[in-house]
């Protein structure tokens, strides 16, 4: 990295003279704005336009990557490539403050949460990133991002109540000192940062919007040493803290999510959800920044009892990417992130109680970072439009109002220009009136061009548009000094090498397409057939039916590739390395040496060293190599290490295969391992020793979301335990009158809860999706004078989020909130409770404040490798799959060795059964993978019953520890229908090899009970 530090800073004083210009001299539409304060630094500027880096125009092209959800820093790079290879330039990622500072006053990122891990991978990807620290993220995390803690604080969240705000001042500094480092402006990848996320609304006396508040968060990451750029994500577009007013941030943007997240109707487009006004709120809000949508759409989240993300991914696939996406591009967008792009896992309850481990989101890369989504390779297209596009960046987007009917024959479709600037290029952004119109439309399309009105298609036919379809037709667009006229069909991109000018161009299924090159000269095909070419003013207009066939049309040294969308799914552009840009695209796309390159299912990089090119990329199938553009004459040609042999024809294009080789391997069967069993819930039994219990003894609370109802607080978070399982242990002595007993309890939507008295089962709520807590009353059988204790064990889905500025949601308490013995005081009983051993002292450092709950085998860290499952304590069982025959909480663990090959990226999954019968049992597991828990399956409730697990937390080539509770709700207990180990998709991968991530082992916990 300093290495290429220098280098950029020796490139940044050859630009100096320029970028002086900009800011003095130039049309007013280039200024570069100062910052509302003094000039911080002078790498990341912007203007109107979009923003500059180095003093080049930059399209930040951003898709969401959160690493807290993936803790393996050893695959950031891969997904960092995956990224890149869909033509974008940036990621956005938040920081769950929650998972940093799970005591007050001990801040530790380190490990699977050091985010150095993160820039680095970013760097090398040639990634910039917009950096989202909160410390309020929202984001389907528990507690929207806030720590446990925060429920015991009587501050009034994102306010400026100081009760509040001293609170977020260790982790906002201490974050900012982490991010800081890696800001551009010392060698790293941050080019934004965002302050506080989506504050755009809040209750009722609540001063709102306000900037004392902003401004205090704003200061906070200011004083901390952050100088990039501010911006900000509004929820909805309302304008708020825009240039101009009180704590404005620099960059003014919002997100979008059109389509909501109703995933059980995968095939309903509402009427009037397309957002036709985005253009119109800028202009009035924001006209002195680049329009920003720093949020839009990109899956869902689901929740539990939902109908899983397979159902998300199709109601926002490729056909929402081309509607609702060109829609964005209609109106001039160039800060543009899509959220999720990988959605990732909710791993160590990390998640909010809205949704399940898997937080998928129907994304275009899949949580287990397979790229087999169509979604994937339609955004593939898109992006790499737009970059090879810089007269996009500075193009006008013209008022939508009267888009119906204009520019074409028909009022059937609607079409939105975006006139040149700088340039003579212009952009029309074509779909359908009815923008969820299921028709395919014919159509002809008149458009100024630099000569004159002319109406396409010239030759024959007419234009389609197909029921939820967009497209992007071109005016006078530049190939590197080359016109193109005008065309129908889509450009995935062009590059111009070595004399000779490459273009492909695409269209979808049995559509007719046109394309015109300005004194093209005579056409020739030298691939393919049913293309029609004409002379007609001095130009050479090409005419023809897409079909699945390949054409090539020669003009001179203008190489036109003409295919239909499918087969341009399999183009990828892999930028060379730069010598001041290293891998970050740099701002001037034709100045950019790059490949364009017919492949298989990845492309991950290329390097070239004097006549040696290698590549790197992924294989699920044999597959054509074809190097159409970039390339000089190569005496060697490699792919993954492996030589290729190749040709290399006339026109330097290069022809090879790539041989997908399967493996052979095994993955063990966990139904033919010797498991070993422990009863997890010793605590029902009467003579258990709660002495080291904590005893509820708070008869206040700071608690502002409920007030106390019992004589002590019997809040979770009140005594520091605010994840996972948590139980409880009333003692009383009994008068012989107490028939029953109702328990009021909370744990989040989906949660269950289960009683005993004296070790007799008493009964379960067993929950439901759309229900966050419970009363359950339970009859009683008791003798007077005896002493009896009632034993509640509550699931704890994770906290709320707390959208609302001055709401108290995320303080909503887990646990007991009321109870009722009847004929008695409330004072009869005395409470004691437990949840994670240590609470806030967290015992494992590693997997941090969240990942283990309160059950026994957890405190006592059994679910760790290591864990001592030979002993006497444990009995040999044959699995989850024996179950346990009454109501209570049982604990496998269990060893294994995996040998996979190495070179291949194989995705395991735990599959658990989940039969149709009539009847389903009550029961819910946990799912521990070498001490990470990356499972919870509630079986009544669903829907998710297959679990990724990540290599590097699995050791491909060793031995792993895999532990499982099962918590039954029923008198009879319960047992897991079906437990299989399974893999997916094998890719043979260039990546390399994944670093194993921390796996800190079982030692003997001090003062585990």
């Amino acid at each position: 990295m300093a290495l290429l530090t220098f280098l950029r800073a020796l490139f940044i004083s050859c630009l100096a003279l320029h970028t002086s210009a900009l800011a003095t001299g130039a049309k007013p539409g280039q200024l570069i704005k100062p910052y509302k304060r003094a000039p911080l630094q002078d790498i990341v500027t912007w203007d109107e336009h979009s923003l500059f880096v180095y003093g080049e125009r930059v399209l930040f092209y951003s898709g969401e990557f959160h690493p807290y959800r993936l803790p393996v820093p050893g695959l950031f790079l891969d997904v960092f490539q995956k990224i890149k290879a869909l033509g974008y330039s940036g990621v956005s990622f938040y920081v769950d403050w929650a998972l940093l500072e799970g005591k007050p006053g001990d801040f530790s990122a380190e490990g699977v949460f050091a985010l150095e891990p993160f820039f680095e991978a970013a760097s090398q990807a040639g990634i910039y990133l917009l950096a989202r620290p909160g410390p309020y993220i929202n984001a389907e995390s528990s507690g929207g991002g806030y720590p446990g803690w925060l429920q015991r604080n009587p501050g009034i969240l994102r306010t400026p109540d100081p009760n509040y705000l001293n609170a977020t001042n260790n982790y906002v500094q201490s974050i900012s000192e982490i991010i800081a480092k890696a800001q551009i402006t010392n060698g790293g990848p941050v080019i934004l940062l965002q302050p506080e996320n989506e504050y755009s609304q809040a209750v009722s006396g609540i001063t709102f919007p306000d900037p004392d508040y902003f401004g205090y968060v704003e200061d906070q990451y200011r004083n901390a040493g952050i100088v990039v750029p501010f911006i900000s994500n509004d929820a909805f577009p309302r304008g708020y803290f825009a240039p101009g007013q009180p704590a404005a941030v620099d960059i003014y943007g919002h997100d979008g999510y059109p389509l909501g997240f109703d995933c059980a109707n995968p095939y309903t487009w509402p009427d009037n959800a397309l957002p036709t006004y985005y253009l119109n709120l800028h202009e009035q809000q924001s006209p002195s920044t680049p329009y920003a949508i720093v949020e839009f759409q990109g899956g869902s989240f689901d929740p539990w009892g939902g109908l899983g993300f397979n159902q998300c991914s199709i109601l926002l696939n490729s056909e929402f990417e081309r509607v609702f996406y060109k829609n964005d591009f209609s109106f001039g967008v160039t800060i543009f992130n899509i959220y999720m792009t990988y959605g990732g896992t909710n791993w160590g309850n990390l998640g909010h109680p809205g949704g399940y481990t898997s937080y998928d989101y129907g994304s275009v890369i899949s949580e287990d970072r397979t790229v087999t989504r169509e979604k994937y390779s339609e955004a593939k297209l898109e992006a790499n439009f737009l970059r090879a596009s810089p007269a996009y960046l500075t193009a006008v987007a013209q008022n939508n109002t009267n888009a119906n009917g204009s520019y074409s024959n028909t009022d059937a479709i609607a079409v939105t220009a975006l006139l040149g600037n700088e340039s003579a290029t212009n952009f029309f952004v074509v779909r359908h009136a009815a923008y969820n119109s299921l028709d395919s439309t014919d159509y002809q399309l008149t458009v100024p061009t630099s000569q004159g009105n002319i109406t396409i298609p010239q030759l024959q036919g007419s234009l389609t548009l197909n029921g939820r379809d967009s497209k992007i037709h071109v005016t006078d667009y530049d190939l590197g000094g080359t016109n193109l006229l005008y065309s129908s069909a889509e450009i995935f991109t062009w590059k111009n090498y070595s004399n000779k000018t490459v273009l492909v161009v695409y269209g979808g299924p049995d559509e007719q397409h046109e394309l015109a090159i300005q004194n093209g000269g005579e056409a020739t095909i030298v691939e393919g057939t049913g293309v029609t070419t004409a002379e007609l003013n001095n130009s050479t207009v090409l005419n023809w039916h897409v079909s699945s066939q390949r054409s090539v049309v020669q003009l001179g040294n203008l190489y036109v590739y003409i295919v239909d969308r499918y087969s341009a799914y399999d183009y990828w552009v892999l930028d060379l390395p730069s010598s001041t840009t290293g891998n970050f695209t740099s701002g001037n796309a034709s100045a950019t040496q790059s490949l364009i390159v017919r492949a298989g299912y990845l492309l991950r990089t290329a390097q070239l060293s004097g006549s040696s090119l290698s590549l790197t990329g992924d294989l699920n199938a044999t597959s054509p190599l074809e190097i159409i553009s970039g390339v000089p004459r190569i005496t060697e040609l490699s792919f993954n290490g492996q030589a290729l042999e190749f040709d290399q024809g006339d026109y330097d294009v290069v022809t090879s295969s790539l041989e997908y080789i399967s493996p052979t391997f095994t993955i063990p069967d966990l139904t033919k391992l010797t498991w070993h069993y422990l009863d997890s819930l010793p605590e029902i039994q009467p003579d258990y020793d709660d002495s080291l219990w904590t005893v509820a003894d708070h008869t206040t609370s700071n608690n502002t979301a409920r007030n106390l109802t019992t004589p002590t607080s019997l809040y979770s978070s009140d005594y520091t335990y605010n994840t996972g399982t948590l139980i409880y242990r009333g003692h009383f002595v009994a008068t012989g009158s107490e028939s029953s007993i109702l328990l009021y309890t909370q744990g989040g939507s989906a949660f269950g809860t289960s009683a005993w008295l004296n070790g007799t089962y008493l009964g379960s709520y067993p929950g439901i999706d759309a229900a966050s807590n419970a009363n359950t009353t339970y009859s009683l059988n008791v003798t007077q004078g005896a002493s009896y204790v009632i034993t509640v064990v509550v699931d704890n889905m994770g906290l709320d989020e707390n959208f609302n500025a001055g709401s108290s949601q995320m303080k909503n308490p887990r646990g007991i909130l009321d109870f009722n013995l009847a004929g008695r005081n409330k004072s009869a009983i005395t409470w004691k409770l437990t949840g994670n051993l240590g609470g806030e002292d967290y015992q494992d450092r590693t997997r941090g404040p969240l990942n283990e709950g309160g059950t026994y085998a957890e405190r006592q860290g059994y679910h760790l490798p290591g864990a001592p499952i030979e002993s006497t304590a444990f009995t040999d069982s044959s699995g989850p799959t024996a179950g346990i025959s009454a109501a209570g909480v049982g604990f496998w663990g269990v060893e294994f060795e995996l040998d996979l090959p190495e070179g291949y990226d194989i995705p395991l999954y735990f599959n658990f059964g989940n039969g149709t019968n009539t009847t389903v049992a009550d029961y819910r597991v946990q799912l521990f993978v070498n001490g990470y828990q990356f499972g919870k399956y509630v079986h009544n409730i669903g829907p998710q019953d297959s679990f990724p697990v990540p290599e590097g937390i699995f050791n491909y080539h060793g031995i792993n520890y895999v532990a499982v509770t099962l918590w039954a709700l029923e008198p009879e207990g319960a047992k897991v229908e079906s437990l299989q180990l399974v893999n997916g998709l094998v890719v043979q991968s260039g990546y390399g090899s994944v670093e194993l991530s921390p796996a800190t082992g079982w030692t003997e916990r001090a003062g585990a009970y």
